[in-house]
């Protein structure tokens, strides 16, 4: 009997099979989202996380080396107006934030992004957004690990007088064969997560206060490098150059979703993550403003070209010995491994949401009884990260996981508009103000970041997609749960 009641897109056609634009449209209830929340192959995820572990969470994933390395490839390109970059970056993540917080409190699943435009735009949205997600939540780790590999060079220097070898230290094309730093550190992050999420929150909240305390340090000492001259040629490349900037930093707020792929594991997530979302994306926003116009104002600008460990290097410079570089080459090194941690977390938590849904395979979906965590998706994510950190250089990686991002970002802030036309009435532990204004200007800030990247990032982009739609037509669309439900 055909169900009257059922959204026009998931009613089967008059000849008894839903046609290609239906399947592909096709939503899953939020209801039945939240029901199967934590549930996987053969067990269950765990709650045991609270507010102050998903606002750590958050600030780990979030915190790290956009501002200790990808400073240093920014100001370049803005001059000292970089601050203002970080200040455009800022509003876009700010935007974005809102919206995942109204969602997050509506609907607390693991799939974060995924899983509401699932809920709201049909299953290719939500493919599309979740491999996106794949795209920010795997290269970024990727990415990372690269930038630790340099303060950890940079630790190495100053402690026992030697460093990696470029032969060892760098991507092919950069002067060597593998990045090994790269490739230890996500294997290391891998150990911890298989330990299971409690464990795993544990050692990024002593990560993230060492992180927090590193960059506290720097702006005490970079201060009293601090010479106004700098500030003279405030824009020195215009506008252009302060959005091709703002572009690429938007990179360093990548990761304040983090918690709401925690939505699973939280133990109160509707009352938890839009609170941890808002304050990890505060905290974040003046340590990033503050490090930098600190770092640009002990540095001429100019300086910034080509340089590896920033901020060591101007602690340096301006203490005039190798100490207090070193003592924060120590703290980057622990704080940026935080962030491959939690980050490499949230992806598993993606993969595992959409292999529940039948969309990729079901070992993502496999959950061990004795750990309470996906397991085998951990090692599979974790191996395809590492390979990645180990071959690509760190700026190709920054730009494709910025282009991913704001893709995804943009989608939620759309979703939230179409929830609250379709779902007027449901429970929100929290609502973006005034309306829909500041959702449609996510989607805008999302859309004019990702037109200020270059063409080749755009090629990039492209291709990734590409390759997605291919997976979902070959596989996703004829093993999705939502349609087995129908046959």
């Amino acid at each position: 009997m055909l169900d009257q009641g059922a959204p026009p897109q998931n009613r089967p056609s008059p000849s008894g099979s839903p046609g290609l634009g239906s399947r592909l449209m096709r939503r899953k209830p939020v209801e039945r989202l939240v029901a199967e929340g934590g549930q996987g192959e053969g067990g269950s995820l765990r709650r045991s996380l609270g507010m102050w572990q998903l606002t750590m969470i958050s600030i780990g994933a979030t915190l790290g080396t956009g501002i200790f390395v990808v400073l240093g490839e920014s100001v370049p390109k803005a001059g000292p107006a970089v601050t203002i970059s970080f200040v455009i970056a800022g509003l876009t993540a700010l935007f974005s934030a809102l919206s995942y917080a109204e969602l997050a409190g509506s609907i607390p699943v693991a799939g974060s992004s995924y899983s509401y435009a699932y809920a709201t735009m049909g299953e290719l949205v939500a493919w599309v957004c979740g491999w996106c997600l794949v795209l920010e939540y795997g290269v970024s780790v990727a990415a990372v690990a690269v930038g630790w590999g340099e303060y950890l060079n940079e630790l190495l220097d100053g402690t026992i007088g030697v460093t990696i070898p470029d032969v060892l230290s760098s991507a092919p094309g950069e002067g060597g064969i593998i990045n090994l730093p790269g490739l230890i550190v996500v294997l290391l992050a891998m150990v911890f997560l298989l330990g299971g999420a409690k464990e795993s929150a544990r050692a990024n909240t002593i990560m993230v206060i060492v992180k927090i305390a590193a960059l506290v340090l720097f702006c005490t000492i970079g201060f009293m490098g601090f010479k106004s001259g700098n500030y003279s040629d405030f824009m020195p490349l215009g506008t252009a150059g302060v959005s091709a900037a703002a572009a690429s930093l938007f990179f360093s707020y990548i990761g304040f979703d983090a918690a709401s792929t925690a939505g699973e594991e939280a133990k109160n997530p509707q009352r938890d993550l839009p609170r941890a979302i808002m304050l990890s994306l505060i905290i974040v926003t003046a340590l990033y403003v503050l490090v930098a116009a600190v770092a640009v104002g002990a540095w001429n600008w100019k300086d910034f070209e080509g340089s590896e460990a920033t901020l060591a290097a101007i602690m340096n410079d301006v203490s005039g010995q190798h100490f207090w570089g070193t003592l924060l080459a120590a703290g980057a090194v622990i704080s940026i491994a935080s962030v491959v941690l939690t980050v490499l977390y949230g992806q598993t938590r993606v993969l595992f949401a959409m292999s529940r849904d039948g969309l990729v395979p079901k070992a993502f979906g496999k959950v061990s009884e004795k750990t309470g965590t996906p397991r085998v998706n951990t090692v599979i994510v974790s191996l395809f990260c590492a390979a990645l950190a180990s071959v690509i250089p760190l700026g190709k990686l920054v730009d494709a996981t910025s282009i991913g991002t704001l893709f995804a970002f943009g989608l939620v802030n759309i979703a939230v508009i179409v929830l609250r036309r379709t779902r007027p009435d449901m429970p929100r532990t929290f609502r973006v103000p005034l309306g829909w204004l500041f959702p449609v200007l996510g989607f805008g800030f999302c859309a004019y970041n990702m037109f200020s990247l270059d063409s080749i990032t755009w090629v990039v982009f492209g291709v990734w997609m590409a390759v997605g739609l291919v997976f979902y037509f070959l596989y996703g669309m004829s093993r999705s749960r939502l349609a087995s439900a129908e046959k």
